[in-house]
């Protein structure tokens, strides 16, 4: 499985790059979205890894930009990674376009468990 990961917070990038090491998947890191989006053009992932708040362009924004593609790669599986905890946050994310809502600090199940649900739904089976 190959998973990008936007996000601008090295350490946060390396702990989730461990946690999907254990299950063997690759991880793509992108420190901004623009870079990002950027990757996402030149690759295919299974799954998208997206912070919200980060310099310049926000989560938000590139998960609108992906689903605004006109290719297959709009339907990449999006899960949100955040420490943001406003009430209406996940419905926010949710009508963007993300699949997935999941908080920092990333627990390895709470991560396993979101990338599951995604896969399980689109048929794909569990990771591992």
């Amino acid at each position: 499985m190959n998973v990008l990961f936007i996000e601008d917070d090295r350490m946060n990038r390396r702990v989730v790059r461990d946690m999907l090491d254990v299950a063997g998947a690759s991880m793509v890191e992108a420190e901004s979205a623009e870079i990002g989006l950027r990757i996402l053009d030149e690759q295919d992932f299974q799954i998208v890894l997206v912070d919200l708040r980060m310099p310049g362009m926000d989560g938000v924004t590139a998960i609108e930009h992906i689903r605004a593609r006109g290719d297959h790669k709009a339907k990449v599986p999006i899960i949100v990674v955040t420490a943001d905890i406003a009430p209406d946050l996940r419905d926010r994310c949710i009508a963007a376009g993300a699949d997935e809502v999941i908080f920092k600090p990333v627990a390895m199940d709470s991560l396993f468990e979101a990338m599951g649900r995604i896969l399980a739904r689109n048929g794909d089976g569990m990771i591992g």
